[in-house]
């Protein structure tokens, strides 16, 4: 595992990389509220036949905060855009998660002859399958006020990340959460322009709602091989979240875990070998 900077049109962006630099590549842009430090367990378990990336985003982690980035979904796709081109990212198989799905999504869009691969893992792109835990979301875009945008940054803290990561997982599942994911991430974000960053993306997700439809016809266009792995106890993404993406890739495999949404923490020997044996089936890695 490599732990490096690069800078991406004046942004000092911080990455992780682990695996041969001629081996097939996955990109994993993170989700809310971490960074990629999210992926260190992943990366080193497929490091050996696989080239995986995974950069900090602009505003988050270990990246820096330029005034002036649009910091949108936008934005951040424009960003990994150019960070893929800069490290010479030519084909790529891409790990959506979270907000990463979103994001992650648009590059597609943006160059889908690149994309090799999707390996979907709790990211939502069916408004009709949202979950309970968007209700204080949804009231606020139907009445954005300022005691509701208030309300919105008081998530942004060191316990609404531990509700983030914890969720609503069973008690024998939250226990192998690690604190560091919260304890770690919130020192890192307890800034007040990242504070702002993160409130204004919770209000993006409403425009963001309008790309749903887009997503959906990129995927019924390019049907890109597809593996969905999920952890439907998830408040903002549960089962039906998942099943929905069968409506567009009816070819892709599907495995519901018991997991979360962080399910990474909870189920990551499971989501190693169901992707192991799905990227390996798709064309050849590089050396064992």
């Amino acid at each position: 595992m490599k732990h490096r900077h690069i800078d991406v049109d004046g942004v000092r962006t911080f990455y992780r990389e682990a695996g041969p630099p001629g081996a097939p590549v996955v990109l994993l842009p993170h989700g809310y509220p971490c960074s990629s430090f999210q992926f260190r367990h992943f990366m080193p378990a497929m490091a050996d036949r696989w080239r995986l990336v995974a950069p900090d985003y602009p505003g988050f982690g270990y990246s820096a905060t330029p005034e002036g980035f649009a910091y949108t979904f936008d934005g951040y796709a424009a960003f990994l855009d150019r960070f893929a081109e800069l490290l010479g990212l030519r084909h790529y198989a891409l790990y959506l998660h979270d907000y990463g799905s979103q994001i992650g999504l648009r590059l597609a869009m943006r160059a889908p002859d690149r994309v090799t691969a999707l390996i979907i893992q709790n990211g939502d792109i069916y408004e009709d399958e949202l979950g309970p835990k968007y209700k204080p979301l949804k009231d606020y875009w139907a009445d954005p006020t300022p005691s509701g945008r208030e309300r919105l940054g008081q998530a942004v803290s060191e316990e609404g990340f531990r509700d983030e990561f914890v969720g609503e997982v069973a008690d024998h599942l939250a226990e192998r959460i690690s604190p560091d994911l919260w304890r770690l991430s919130w020192p890192l974000m307890d800034t007040p322009a990242r504070r702002e960053i993160a409130v204004g993306l919770m209000e993006g997700l409403r425009e963001n709602l309008e790309w749903f439809p887009r997503y959906q016809r990129y995927l019924r266009e390019h049907r890109p091989p597809t593996l969905i792995v999920w952890g439907p106890q998830d408040g903002y993404m549960p089962e039906g979240a998942a099943r929905a993406y069968l409506r567009d890739l009816p070819d892709a495999e599907l495995h519901l875990l018991e997991g979360g949404h962080w399910a990474l923490e909870t189920n990551l020997d499971e989501i190693v070998a169901l992707t192991r044996d799905f990227l390996g089936r798709l064309a050849p890695a590089g050396p064992r």
